[in-house]
């Protein structure tokens, strides 16, 4: 650890990781950069599958794990350990007696027979903060059902959401259920047990559903439900494409422009730079029916004018415009953008 590390909030938290693939390892990743120890420990063989995800050739060339794991484990220790044998049992637990945090996602049970539970653990070090990652919980009717992320955000009400105007699905190349649902939800668990601990010396079981967190965070589609008792229809309510002020438009060169002027000063700053300042009183605030006949018809007539001009013509237009239209960009530009430089 660097001299620096010693000012991060983590600084001195050891923390042990029982983690494959993306939600843990992401998770502990987090708890590192704030200046965490993290041990992570693998089985003996293959170890976390992670290691071979998306290999390239010439990580083989190179005999070298992918760089989807060496991402995800950048500045943790490496470790292996059997925990299906006694020593690896015991190793584990002499570890545990000097760590503040574990973090596993076995499926709910694996960790119990194992040998290694919560009540194992939490004898062994009342300060232990544990938390489990799991598709679903650690209890309840579908705690040992396998799943992935399309499931959990399908299961939550959200993949349903991200479609188009006439109902066909999108698979977002975000994982909402494992970063969001999994690893953020952990992070937010931890960082609390942890704080807790601190104040009582009691640690804590932090029981991370990936399913139920992303449910909890479905907010705006849930209230819509509790208030009008139906479910939004994507591209017809008012956060996705039924107001022309929140939209995206194609432009001359197959390219997307973001528009999220959904305040009115946003939305009239963005018709004049569009040309057609006549247009800032159509408005949702100002009555305009949200998906109704006018918001449809006001949107076709945005999106002719942002097809005739280049993507790279309207960021330029909008540039000195504070009214939140940009870019839709690809993830080399993103990464190769000043607003990413310097935290990469």
């Amino acid at each position: 650890m660097s001299a620096s590390d010693d000012d991060l909030p983590l600084a001195g938290v050891r923390v042990i990781d029982l983690t494959r693939l993306l939600p843990g390892p992401f998770a502990t990743l987090h708890l590192r950069r704030l200046g965490a120890d993290v041990l992570k420990i693998e089985a003996p063989g293959t170890g976390d599958e992670a290691r071979w995800m998306l290999r390239s050739v010439q990580d083989v060339a190179q005999g070298r794990p992918s760089l989807f794991f060496r991402w995800l484990h950048e500045g943790k220790r490496l470790h292996r350990i059997d925990l299906t044998q006694p020593a690896g049992r015991f190793e584990l637990l002499d570890l545990v007696r000097q760590a503040d945090v574990l973090v596993e996602g076995f499926r709910p049970g694996v960790m119990d027979k194992l040998g290694v539970g919560w009540s194992v653990l939490r004898d062994v070090n009342p300060r232990l903060v544990m938390a489990s990652i799991s598709g679903y919980g650690q209890t309840g009717p579908f705690a040992r059902k396998a799943g992935h992320d399309l499931n959990y955000i399908g299961y939550a009400g959200v993949l349903d959401q991200i479609a188009t105007r006439e109902g066909q699905l999108a698979i977002p190349n975000f994982q909402i259920g494992d970063l969001l649902g999994g690893t953020q939800a952990a992070v937010s668990g931890i960082l609390a047990a942890l704080l807790a601990a601190q104040r009582t010396g009691r640690g804590r079981h932090v029981d991370v559903s990936m399913t139920h967190a992303v449910f909890e965070h479905n907010l705006l589609a849930r209230l819509a439900v509790s208030a009008t008792g139906r479910t939004p229809l994507p591209g017809r309510d008012l956060l996705t494409g039924g107001v022309p002020c929140y939209n995206v438009y194609r432009t001359s060169d197959d390219r997307w422009m973001a528009v999220g002027a959904l305040e009115l000063k946003f939305w009239r700053k963005t018709c004049e730079v569009l040309g057609h300042p006549e247009w800032g009183d159509r408005h949702w605030s100002l009555g305009q029916e949200i998906g109704g006949e006018d918001a449809m018809a006001l949107r076709e007539a945005v999106a002719a004018v942002f097809a005739t001009r280049s993507q790279a013509q309207w960021t330029a237009a909008f540039e000195a415009a504070d009214c939140c239209v940009s870019p839709v960009l690809r993830m080399d530009e993103a990464m190769r953008h000043p607003l990413f430089m310097q935290s990469q």
